[in-house]
């Protein structure tokens, strides 16, 4: 058929594994202008999520933007995926997505059918969300790549940044880890079907029962875990929030054939990127390499990662379980003294 095309064979890299790793990224940004705006709320100098601009007190422009090269070779699945990870940076902000615009970079010969199904995709997704795509733009590209601009809206006084956590809190991750290792297992048909099936189905799950839940609630931070890993956005975070945590390895969802699959060594590029970036502040105290591995893995649509007021932090769990089953308890907040930030238990 037209539309049987192997789209991860046409990229060199996939999914949110293809960003540029977050040390790299802060050279790259370092010493460029800020412009300052007293309506600006959160900007790029951040590394936040996404941008928050507000229009009035009651009111503020949630603004992200993501894409990348295809993590799957299903052309309706990579762009339901591309879509699920765009809308989640709204989300991680507390927001509400409303807007989207696609953006498509298409080989000249790819398969008319295939590109449809590929946007069809992104639609369905951004639909489910309860937002609209309203345009985009597209170019031709050796090597495919999707995603969106979103816009979204949040109160200006309930957005929820990185860069908020206080000690005390209590860390609650909303998805399994060891997707990236899944899907880098799958381009060499090393992944179990049964293990893919669940990368898929957690890589196009909206994040959006679980902010409904989340902003219930007293949640004091809040970040999706992407290309950086959980331990890349879990120290942007305590960095950003001039704290410390532990991390109870024992309690975290870990994909069990993620976990086998990182003992074998079978790991994507992405994960030393993000080791490279966050080692230096990471205790691994007696954590297994493997168990490591998958916390640095980059995954892509990942779950939300919040800081919660311990004396919410039972209900929310409870509330976010019935929606999102896979919600864990993962860790806690500490002031910062010295040495590493992320104590792993």
């Amino acid at each position: 058929m037209e539309s049987e095309v192997k789209l991860t064979k046409l990229a060199s890299c996939a999914g949110c594994g293809a960003k540029v790793g977050a040390g790299v990224l802060a050279q790259l940004l370092e010493g460029l202008p800020v412009h300052r705006d007293e309506n600006l709320l959160v900007g790029f100098d951040k590394s936040d999520d996404a941008s928050v601009y507000r229009i009035s007190d009651e009111l503020a422009l949630v603004q992200t933007v993501d894409f990348f090269p295809p993590i799957a070779d299903d052309p309706h699945l990579f762009g339901q995926i591309a879509a699920t990870n765009a809308l989640s940076d709204v989300y991680a902000m507390g927001g509400e997505p409303k807007l989207a615009l696609n953006l498509l970079c298409v080989p000249e010969k790819m398969p008319k059918d295939a590109v449809h199904q590929l946007l069809r995709g992104g639609y369905e997704k951004v639909y489910e969300a309860g937002a609209i795509i309203t345009g985009g733009h597209s170019i031709l590209d050796p090597e495919p790549k999707y995603g969106l601009a979103v816009t979204g809206f949040v109160h200006p006084e309930k957005m929820l940044t990185n860069s908020g956590a206080k000690p005390g809190d209590v860390l609650l991750l909303t998805k399994p880890l060891g997707i990236g290792i899944l899907t880098t297992a799958a381009k060499a048909d090393l992944c179990p079907a049964d293990a893919l099936a669940l990368a898929h189905k957690l890589m196009t799950t909206l994040n959006k029962s679980a902010r409904d839940q989340m902003v219930q609630y007293n949640v004091h931070a809040c970040t999706d875990v992407t290309g950086f890993g959980f331990l890349g956005h879990l120290l942007e975070l305590a960095q950003g929030s001039g704290v410390a945590v532990t991390v109870d390895t024992a309690a975290m969802d870990l994909i069990p054939a993620a976990l086998e699959l990182a003992e074998m060594g079978i790991l994507p590029e992405g994960m030393y990127r993000n080791r490279k970036f966050a080692e230096c502040a990471v205790d691994g105290g007696d954590v297994s390499l493997a168990v490591q591995d998958v916390l640095y893995d980059p995954q892509t649509a990942g779950g939300l990662l919040m800081a919660v007021d311990p004396a919410d932090a039972d209900a929310l769990l409870a509330a976010l379980r019935p929606v999102v089953p896979s919600a864990q308890r993962v860790g806690v907040v500490s002031a910062y003294q010295d040495g590493p930030r992320i104590k792993l238990i």
